[in-house]
């Protein structure tokens, strides 16, 4: 008799000063389908480190879901354990290197936390992560908020290091076998529609969804919505 195969655990990857918490929309349904783990990225200081520390976390086959910084990781997973991976979710997130200004501005807001805390970063950092018809929402501000209070300085400092060290990661788009896709939101300034289609029309199996209205933090701007659309996505893997 052939021993009934592994139901894949359901991974899920969040970004730039994100817990747990950011998932909390979309966390129950998803368990509905199957285990879930939330990977930490707290103590590394690149996204290679990051996956590393997911595959050795979480045995056998996954599904895996990235959002943001989470995203980049994701990608990072799929170069060292791609033959794990049953399918392949990448939210607001991009695959490219970093531009020439971008150290500028990060390294900006670390400076920041250090010197006034992470509350004077959200402060300066949220408003352009949300859709400007959400930045007035103050039951979704202060969520955000209190969740980037839990990180400090130290944490967003490695993270931000990671990012600025990130691989060009568009050539592996090709490599992966899996189905992939990709949402994002309508009103994402930061990874906006059009990067990720680029990630899709270089994937072999991959598709775009894009969320009207939401904005870079769609897993808490639109959580149903995105639980809809990942729901459909792995129940056809």
């Amino acid at each position: 008799m052939t021993p009934p195969q592994k139901s894949p655990t359901i991974v899920l990857i969040p970004g730039l000063m994100n817990d747990a918490w950011v998932w909390h929309g979309v966390i129950g349904a998803l368990s509905r389908l199957g285990a879930v783990h939330i990977a930490r990225t707290d103590g590394c200081d690149s996204l290679s480190a990051m996956a590393e520390r997911i595959a050795q976390s979480v045995g056998g086959p996954m599904v895996v879901i990235g959002h943001s910084m989470g995203g980049r990781v994701a990608l990072e997973l799929a170069d060292q354990a791609g033959d794990r991976i049953m399918g392949l979710a990448l939210l607001d997130t991009g695959a490219g290197g970093p531009h020439a200004q971008e150290a500028e501005g990060r390294l900006k807001l670390v400076d920041l936390a250090r010197a006034e805390g992470m509350a004077s970063v959200a402060k300066s950092w949220m408003p352009p992560m949300l859709a400007p018809d959400r930045r007035d929402d103050a039951e979704l501000v202060e969520g955000i908020t209190a969740m980037l209070l839990r990180a400090d300085a130290d944490i967003f400092a490695a993270q931000q290091n990671a990012l600025l060290k990130r691989p060009n990661r568009l050539d592996l788009l090709a490599t992966i076998q899996c189905p992939l896709l990709a949402v994002t939101g309508s009103e994402d300034r930061w990874s906006p529609p059009a990067q990720h289609q680029e990630m899709v029309d270089r994937t072999p199996n991959a598709r775009l969804e894009v969320v009207e209205g939401a904005g870079h933090m769609l897993p808490v701007e639109a959580p149903e919505k995105l639980a809809e659309i990942l729901i459909s996505f792995i129940k056809t893997l």
